[in-house]
C-alpha cells in the first residue's frame, strides 16, 4: 500500500478529512443557469464576463486554478497584473456561446499537470502574455469568422510570440488533511525583464446577502501577521504569506454604483483590488484590514528566465510560513505520487504515463461544487426582490425537487462547471482506478432523491435537467464495481444493490414514457449525440410523423443486459433477485425482436440492402422510410451484448429453467438473440441484438477507411458524406455532411458536433463490445482491419488496434507534435491536454479543451492495453 492508498483508505473509513479542501473552485461561474434570474433565460446575457469582477455571485464562485472546501465556503485563487491589462486577471476569459463562430470557448492557455485523489498534492500552470490581454480582439475575430473557419485562439493574436508570456505554477501540498501549504513559481519566459504582481487571495462565498439571518465570516490582520479567519463550519483558520509587499482587504459584496448606477450597501466591494491597483483608487481597499476577502501583494521586476517562487500557509493551526518545510514536503509528495500511479499502471513508457496521469490530474481538478436549490432559485430569495413571473415558469421549472450541494464531476471547468449525467458515468470508470470510493459515490449521488427525478428520470445538464441523456448509468455501474473488484480482489456489493434499486425506477421510466407506440422501440429524441442526424429528433417533425431509433432502441437492449448481469450478480446474495434476472432477458428478448420487426413484420431497424442499422421514419398511415445515414447511430447495437459462463448458467437453477422455457416457446423472440444456445469459446452463450452475419457487415463498414474508421479511432459519421445526403420530409428538405471538425450546423448551437470528429465515449463502448464478442467467438471471428487491405484480425487485435490509435492521439513520433495539438506548440512537452472530441482526419483536438472528463477514458484505455489482458477477463 502506498502512502496515498492510505490516505484514501482514512477516506473510505471516516468523514472524508483528506477530501475536505480541494481543486473545487469553478473555472466559470457567470453565464450559468444558476446564476441567471433573468425573464428570457439568456444565462450568458444575464451575467456576463464584465460584470464578474463586481458583481456578487449567489449559487457559487470562481476563480484562477484555485481550491475550495468542500461545502465552497472559503476560496483560494489567484489573481495577476501585468501592468498593461485593463482587467485584473482573476478568472479565465472565453467567448460566449454568441459570441464565438463556433460556440463558447475559453481563450486561456492554462494546463492541470498533477493531482493525488486525495488532494494532497496537486500542480497546475497558467500561461499569461505580457503584452495587454486582446479581450475585444478575441470577441471581434471570432464574430468575423464564418461557421467554416477555424476558432480563433489567443495564440493567434501573437501575443506570445518571441515567448513574451509568464508561466504561473501554482502547487498545492497538504501536511495533513486540514493544513495546506501552497507555492507559486512565476517565471519569465520572454527574452527581456518584464513586471509582473501576483495576488494570491482568499475570500469567502457570499452567504448573507442573500438569507435575512446569515451571519457575516470574516477575514483580518492580526498583530503577528497571520490573517484570521472565521470558517463558519471548520472554525478559526490562519493564512500566512511569505513577504508579501501589503496585505489587500474588501468585501466580497457587488458593486452596484458601476452596474447598476446606484450606491447600495459597502464601500468596499468584490472589485476592490482591481480598482485600487489598476484604476488608482486608494481609498477602494478597507484599511482597518479587514473584511471577507483579502490578498497578499507581491510586485516583482523579473528577468529574462527568473523566476519568482512565493510560499503560503492555510489552515487549522496558527503558525508562520516555513519555506523550507514545504519545499521539503514537495519533494515527499512529488515522489509519493510517482509512487501511487506506478502502482497503478506500472512500467509504461514515459510518453504514455505522462498522458494517463495528466488524464486523471485533469479528472480531479474537474471537481467542483455544485450547489443548485431550483425551488430557491425560481422562486428568489426573502432578501432580494422577486424574479420575474416568466423566471418562475421557465427553464427547469418542473424540477422543484432538485436541491444540489455537492463536490461532483464536471466535463470541463470553464465551458461546462456543472454536471452532465452521462457524460459522468464515463468519468467513473477511470476514477474507479485511482479512486473507487468516490466513483461509487458520484454514481450513488446522480440517483439521490434531491437529483433524481421522482418519476425515475435522471437529469441530464443544468440548461435542460429535463432532456434525455443515454442510459449508461447501469453499465458504469457495473464496471466501476468491477474495476474496483480487481484492484481489491472483493466488489462493493451493497454499492451494486443500492445502484441496482434506483436503477430499477429509470428503467420504468424510460419503458413507460420513451416508448411512444408500446412496440419496445425507443424514442429518446437527441440522446446526447446532437447534432449528428438530419434533424433535431427533440423536435415534432410534423403531423402524424415520428422517429423509431436505432441508438435509443440500443441503448435500451443494453440497458437490459446491464441490468440483467448486476442481476445475477446479486443473486449469489440473495436468490430473490433471479426472478429480476429474468425480467430482464426476457425484455431484453422482445426489444431484440423489436429491433428487427417495429409492431409489423414490414419494418426493421435493420436495413438488408446497406447491411446497417438506422433510424426509422414513421407515419400514423403506415408508411416508413429509413433514415439513411450512416453514423454511430448504427453503430450502438453493437454495444447490446453480454457473455454468459457455462458454470454461471448452472449456478442459478431458476434462472436457467426460465430462460429455457422462453426459448423453447417463443422462438419467435429467441430468433432474434445472437447465438443465445450455439455455444462458443469455454462452452459460453451470447446474447447479443447483432447476429454474426450483421456483425460482419456491420464491422465491413466501421473498419472502412472511407467510411468510419480514421488514423485515431471511429468517426461519428460515415466520410461518405462528404457528397451530402438529402432527404425530404413533408416538402422540407433536410441534409447532412461530413464535417470532420468544427461544425457549421447551428443544431444545438455551441460547438457540439458529432457530424464527423472522434468522440471518446462511443469509441471505448465499442472497444469493449468487441472484446465481449471476442470472448464469445474467439479466433473463429476475423474480419479485416482496415476493410480492404487483406490484414485479417480477431476482435480482441481490432479492440487493441483502436485502443492504440486513440492513445496515438496524444503522442508525438520523431517527426511530429502530438496529433491533438494540430500544430499549435501548446504549452510544452510536459503538458497533455484532454479536449471535447477530434477531427475525424487529423486528430486535432476540438471544443472544450481542458478536461473534458469522457476522454479521461484513455487513462483506461491505456490500463487496459499495457497491463490488463482483456481477452483473460473482458470485465477488467
Amino acid at each position: 500500500m502506498t502512502a496515498e492508498h492510505a490516505r484514501l483508505a482514512e477516506n473510505d473509513s471516516s468523514d472524508a478529512p483528506w477530501h475536505r479542501w480541494g481543486p473545487y473552485l469553478s473555472g466559470r461561474q457567470w453565464g450559468t443557469v444558476r446564476e441567471d434570474y433573468s425573464a428570457d433565460g439568456n444565462a450568458w446575457d444575464y451575467f456576463p464576463h464584465d460584470h464578474a469582477r463586481s458583481r456578487a455571485y449567489r449559487w457559487g464562485e470562481d476563480g484562477l486554478l484555485g481550491i475550495s472546501d468542500r461545502h465552497g465556503m472559503l476560496c483560494f485563487g489567484l489573481a495577476l497584473w501585468n501592468g498593461r491589462d485593463p482587467i485584473l486577471k482573476e478568472r479565465l476569459f472565453g467567448l460566449t456561446n454568441t459570441q464565438g463562430n463556433h460556440g463558447e470557448d475559453v481563450k486561456e492557455q492554462y494546463a492541470f499537470l498533477d493531482a493525488l485523489p486525495s488532494h494532497a498534492y496537486l500542480r497546475a500552470r497558467y500561461r499569461y502574455p505580457q503584452a495587454e490581454f486582446p479581450y475585444e480582439a478575441l470577441v471581434e475575430r471570432n464574430r468575423e469568422a464564418g461557421k467554416a473557419d477555424r476558432e480563433v485562439e489567443l495564440e493567434d493574436l501573437g501575443v506570445f510570440a518571441e515567448s513574451r508570456f509568464f508561466d504561473v505554477e501554482v502547487e498545492y501540498v497538504k501536511e495533513s488533511p486540514d493544513e495546506i501549504a501552497i507555492r507559486l513559481t512565476a517565471t519569465n519566459r520572454g527574452p527581456e525583464p518584464a513586471h509582473l504582481t501576483l495576488i494570491p487571495q482568499i475570500w469567502f462565498r457570499n452567504r448573507w446577502s442573500w438569507n435575512v439571518g446569515n451571519p457575516k465570516p470574516s477575514i483580518a490582520q492580526q498583530e503577528n501577521g497571520l490573517l484570521a479567519i472565521d470558517h463558519p463550519r471548520y472554525g478559526a483558520m490562519t493564512l500566512d504569506a511569505e513577504s508579501p509587499d501589503r496585505w489587500l482587504f474588501t468585501e466580497n459584496e457587488t458593486n452596484f454604483l458601476r452596474l447598476y448606477g446606484a450606491k447600495v450597501g459597502s464601500d468596499y466591494t468584490k472589485d476592490a483590488f482591481h480598482r485600487h491597483l489598476i484604476q488608482g483608487e486608494v481609498d477602494a481597499v478597507n484599511p482597518l484590514m479587514r473584511g471577507t476577502k483579502a490578498g497578499a501583494v507581491y510586485d516583482r521586476n523579473l528577468g529574462a528566465g527568473e523566476s519568482a517562487v512565493i510560499h503560503l500557509r492555510l489552515g487549522l493551526a496558527s503558525r508562520p510560513v516555513d519555506s523550507a518545510a514545504i519545499d521539503t514536503l514537495i519533494v515527499q509528495r512529488r515522489a509519493e505520487l510517482d509512487e501511487f500511479y506506478e502502482a497503478i499502471t506500472p512500467c509504461l513508457p514515459p510518453p504514455v504515463a505522462q498522458v494517463q496521469r495528466q488524464a486523471f490530474a485533469g479528472l480531479m481538478w474537474s471537481k467542483q461544487f455544485y450547489h443548485f436549490d431550483v425551488t430557491r432559485w425560481l422562486e428568489g430569495d426573502d432578501a432580494e426582490p422577486k424574479p420575474p413571473q416568466p423566471h418562475i415558469k421557465g427553464r427547469n421549472h418542473e424540477w422543484k425537487h432538485l436541491h444540489a450541494a455537492e463536490i461532483m464531476s464536471m466535463p470541463d471547468d470553464w465551458e461546462y462547471p456543472w454536471f452532465a449525467a452521462w457524460d459522468l458515468a464515463f468519468h467513473c470508470i477511470p476514477l474507479a482506478l485511482i479512486d473507487p470510493k468516490f466513483a461509487k459515490d458520484q454514481l450513488i449521488l446522480l440517483m439521490r432523491e434531491w437529483l433524481m427525478h421522482p418519476n425515475g428520470q435522471i437529469p441530464a445538464y443544468e440548461w435542460a435537467f429535463g432532456d434525455v441523456n443515454p442510459p449508461v448509468h447501469a453499465w458504469a455501474a457495473w464496471r466501476v464495481y468491477t474495476i474496483e473488484r480487481r484492484v481489491k480482489g472483493k466488489g462493493d456489493i451493497d454499492f451494486l444493490e443500492r445502484c441496482f434499486h434506483k436503477l430499477l425506477l429509470n428503467f420504468t421510466w424510460w419503458v413507460n414514457r420513451k416508448d411512444v407506440q408500446g412496440n419496445n422501440v425507443f424514442e429518446g429524441g437527441f440522446l446526447g449525440l446532437d447534432n449528428v442526424g438530419l434533424f433535431d429528433r427533440n423536435q415534432p417533425l410534423g403531423d402524424g410523423v415520428w422517429v423509431e431509433q436505432s441508438d435509443g432502441t440500443s441503448w435500451m437492449a443494453m440497458f437490459c443486459l446491464n441490468m440483467l448481469t448486476i442481476a445475477l450478480e446479486l443473486s449469489n446474495h440473495d436468490s430473490v433477485y433471479e426472478d429480476v434476472a429474468t425480467k430482464f432477458f426476457e425484455h431484453f428478448l422482445y426489444i431484440a425482436r423489436a429491433t428487427n420487426y417495429i409492431g409489423t413484420e414490414d419494418i426493421s431497424l435493420w436495413n438488408e440492402e446497406d447491411g446497417f442499422y438506422y433510424d426509422v421514419l414513421c407515419e400514423q398511415g403506415g408508411e416508413h422510410a429509413y433514415v439513411k445515414v450512416r453514423s454511430v447511430v448504427g453503430l450502438i447495437p453493437v454495444f447490446a451484448v453480454m457473455t454468459l459462463e457455462a458454470e454461471l448458467i448452472e449456478q442459478f437453477p431458476n434462472f436457467q429453467a426460465r430462460m429455457k422455457w422462453f426459448l423453447d416457446n417463443r422462438p419467435d423472440l429467441a430468433a432474434h438473440v445472437a447465438s443465445m444456445e450455439r455455444p462458443g469459446m469455454a462452452s459460453r452463450r451470447l446474447l447479443s441484438i447483432v447476429g454474426r452475419d450483421r456483425l460482419q457487415r456491420v464491422l465491413k463498414r466501421m473498419l472502412d477507411e472511407k467510411e468510419f474508421l480514421s488514423p485515431y479511432g471511429l468517426r461519428s459519421l460515415s466520410k461518405v458524406y462528404e457528397t451530402p445526403y438529402t432527404l425530404d420530409i413533408q416538402g422540407k428538405r433536410f441534409s447532412i455532411d461530413y464535417e470532420p471538425a468544427e461544425s457549421t450546423s447551428e443544431f444545438f448551437g455551441g460547438n457540439s458536433n458529432w457530424r464527423g470528429p472522434i468522440w471518446f465515449p462511443l469509441n471505448y463502448l465499442m472497444i469493449e463490445s468487441l472484446q465481449k464478442l471476442d470472448f464469445y467467438f474467439g479466433d473463429d471471428f476475423k474480419i479485416e482491419m482496415p476493410t480492404g487491405s487483406g490484414n485479417e484480425m480477431s476482435l480482441y487485435q481490432v479492440a487493441a488496434e483502436l485502443g492504440h490509435r486513440l492513445v496515438k492521439l496524444f503522442i508525438p513520433d520523431a517527426d511530429h507534435p502530438a496529433p491533438f495539438l494540430g500544430g499549435s506548440p501548446g504549452l510544452g512537452d510536459d503538458v497533455t491536454l484532454f479536449h471535447e472530441y477530434f477531427d475525424g482526419d487529423t486528430g486535432r483536438g476540438l471544443g472544450a479543451a481542458h478536461q473534458t472528463g469522457w476522454t479521461a477514458l484513455v487513462a483506461k484505455v491505456i490500463q487496459q492495453l499495457y497491463v490488463t489482458n482483456p481477452v483473460i477477463d473482458p470485465e477488467r
